[in-house]
Order: structure tokens, then C-alpha cells, then sequence
């Protein structure tokens, strides 16, 4: 994607030095920084921290870190620890989980002296699989917006999205933003409503800064707007992407997404989710009971960064230490309110025959390779 004209992944290998480059996402958007990541603690820290984000972006991030941390230890028990502090930085995210396994299957037999080239090479080919994969989600998204546009007499198509689900989240194009990309490049009249998406902001940070470095017409909500626009036939559709989803279709993401889509099935909007197939658990069915939903620190509500009118970046508190915080970072929508999964093979029912007919067309897709 764009900053300023230039095409960016989020996550990248420098191609004179080798050295692991990411885009800290904690300074957007008042800064555009790049930050390089010279050892597997580096990489937790920036997991654990949110440097980096996006069930995509977080998995491809810890191959790298396993790459990194193999190259000053290769042996066995330093890639079992490793594998598992690097699962434990971020536990909703499923893709965190896929990306490790994958990667210690690929290295495991090898000689200790071959894991870290192995590593590091099956690291570049996740994060180009990834970019492959996002990018198949926008077209097929895209067929599904083109179907909504074709009521709307050219007037803009209206969408809501929640969090960050664009390419700062993946390594490029993103997910549940890839189809909306899509649309503006084929010259489909769209505007996007952000929601700000408290506590971290990444509404109102990360997706407004996306679009706007992509010339779309967007317009940044409070979280509580969402419902006001649907009941005044201001939304179209709303698109959000998904952290894990469960077999039977039921999707955990931001928390604030179940509301949404309270409010979009109330209203009569289309709820469409937009996910990378590595995103579903297989081993679940109830993302209500079985899914862990992760509680992050109480100073994410409390304190807020800003600018200036200086140009200084400060934290500033909201209300008094003294009264207690609770932080959960996600929920779960029931497959009930999804009125389509969008993935890389398709878009599919959210139910258990959906899930089954999407993970039909994943096997035949991959026997046929």
C-alpha cells in the first residue's frame, strides 16, 4: 500500500542488509517510523506492545522472530521455548498459533546448523503468501460490494468498518479493507465510516490513515455512532475482519464488533466478515465458551497519546487511577449476525455447512497444487 506515493509492506527484509524492518504502528499517524527488530526479544517486545498488530501481521511477525532466535540458538529447546513464549505474547489471535507451528514443522528435522536459513526463508514465503492470499479477499469481497452498488444509482457506497483490518494489519492489503481498495481502484464510488475502536484507537490511527494515504473519502465515528447511522439508512454494509473464527462460523475480533453487528442486524445491513482461512480454529465450535479472550493493561483505557499543537506526542490520563479498569480486547459475534465470511477461497455461509463447504474447496484447492 501507499505512504506518501512510495508502496510499503508492513513487515520486510532490507534488501541490502537483511536486516527485519517494520512499521511501528504505536507512532501512527502522527509519525511515519521504521523500526528494526535485531533479535527474537526485540520481536516479542514489539508483539506483546502492538509495534505490530492484525492476526496476519502478528503470525508472519513471530516466523521471523523464530528465524531471528535460531540464529543464536538453534537447538531443540531453545525452539520449544521460544515457540511457546512467542504464542503466549497474544492468545485471541489465532494466526500467531498457525504462523509458529508452521514454522517449527519446517525446521524441526533439520540439522541444528540449517534451522535459522530454513527459518528465515520460510518466514519471506508466509509474508508473500499472506500478501497473495489478502489480496485474493479483496476480489472476492469485491463482487459482493459491486452487488450492493448496483442499488445505490451511483451514489457513494456507505460502509462501516471496525478497528484495523487493512494492510497495517496483514503485510499488504489487508482484509476486511482489501475489497474496499479494490472498489476505489475500479473507479466504484465509495465512502467509509471509521469508528475511532477505543481503547487503542486504531479506527481513527490506523485505518483513517490508510485511506487517507489511498485518496478514499472517509469520515472517523465514535464507536457509539454506528448504530445511529444503520437506524438513519446511512450504512450500506458493514465490513470487519476476524482474529478467530470458530467451525461453526462464529467470529471473534475487536472488542465493540458484536455490537455493531447487533445494531447492522436490527437495521437490516449486510455484516460481512473478511478473514484470511488461517484465521479459522478448526478445533472449536463455541467461540462464546472455547475462544480465550485476551485482557490487556488497565493504562490502555486510562491514558490516551496525543499531539501537541507543539507537534510533542504526550500521554495524557483520562480519569483517576483510583478507579478500576476493565480491558478485554475482543468479543465474539455469534455466526447468527455474519451475513457472509469473505476468505481467500470465496465467500461462505457462516454456519457449520458453510464452514464445511469453505474448508472443501481449501482441500481441493490444495490437492489440485
Amino acid at each position: 500500500m501507499r505512504v506518501e506515493g512510495t508502496h510499503h509492506r508492513s513487515i520486510w527484509l532490507d534488501e541490502e542488509t537483511g536486516a527485519l524492518r517494520i512499521i511501528d504502528q504505536t507512532k501512527l499517524p502522527h509519525r511515519f517510523e521504521v523500526r528494526t527488530l535485531a533479535d527474537f526479544e526485540s520481536v516479542v517486545e514489539a508483539i506483546r506492545t502492538m509495534r505490530v498488530r492484525g492476526a496476519p501481521l502478528i503470525g508472519v511477525t513471530a516466523a521471523h522472530g523464530l528465524a531471528l532466535g535460531l540464529s543464536a540458538d538453534p537447538g531443540d529447546r531453545a525452539l520449544t521455548r521460544m515457540a511457546n513464549e512467542l504464542v503466549a505474547t497474544r492468545p485471541t489471535a489465532v494466526n500467531l498459533h498457525w504462523a509458529v507451528v508452521r514454522l517449527v514443522e519446517s525446521v524441526w528435522s533439520l540439522p541444528p546448523e540449517e534451522r535459522a536459513a530454513a527459518a528465515r526463508a520460510r518466514a519471506v514465503a508466509l509474508c508473500d503468501e499472506d500478501v497473495a492470499c489478502c489480496e485474493a479477499i479483496g476480489t472476492h469481497g469485491l463482487t459482493l460490494l459491486r452487488e450492493l452498488a448496483r442499488e445505490k444509482s451511483g451514489e457513494p457506497l456507505q460502509i462501516l468498518t471496525h478497528c484495523n483490518a487493512g494492510w497495517l494489519a496483514t503485510v499488504d492489503w489487508g482484509t476486511a479493507l482489501a475489497p474496499i481498495y479494490k472498489a476505489h481502484r475500479e473507479g466504484l464510488p465509495v465512502h467509509v465510516w471509521v469508528d475511532e475502536t477505543r481503547p487503542r484507537n486504531q479506527g481513527a490511527s490506523l485505518t483513517a490513515f490508510e485511506l487517507r494515504e489511498e485518496g478514499i473519502p472517509h469520515t472517523v465515528i465514535v464507536d457509539n455512532a454506528g448504530g445511529h447511522l444503520m437506524q438513519r439508512g446511512l450504512v450500506d454494509a458493514v465490513l470487519v475482519g476476524s482474529d478467530r473464527t470458530t467451525s461453526t462460523g462464529d467470529v471473534c475480533n475487536k472488542i465493540g464488533t458484536y455490537l455493531k453487528a447487533l445494531a447492522a442486524d436490527a437495521n437490516g445491513v449486510p455484516f460481512f466478515v473478511a478473514l484470511p482461512t488461517s484465521t479459522i480454529d478448526w478445533t472449536i465450535d463455541d467461540g462464546l465458551e472455547q475462544i480465550p479472550i485476551e485482557e490487556r493493561d488497565a493504562a490502555e483505557v486510562r491514558e490516551i497519546v496525543g499531539r501537541t499543537a507543539e507537534g510533542r506526542l504526550e500521554r495524557v490520563a483520562l480519569f483517576s487511577a483510583a478507579s478500576p479498569v476493565a480491558n478485554p480486547a475482543f468479543d465474539v459475534t455469534p455466526a447468527r449476525y455474519v451475513t457472509r465470511l469473505v476468505t481467500e477461497e470465496g465467500c461462505f455461509e457462516a454456519s457449520r455447512p458453510g464452514l464445511a463447504a469453505l474448508r472443501a474447496t481449501k482441500e481441493a484447492d490444495r490437492d489440485g497444487d
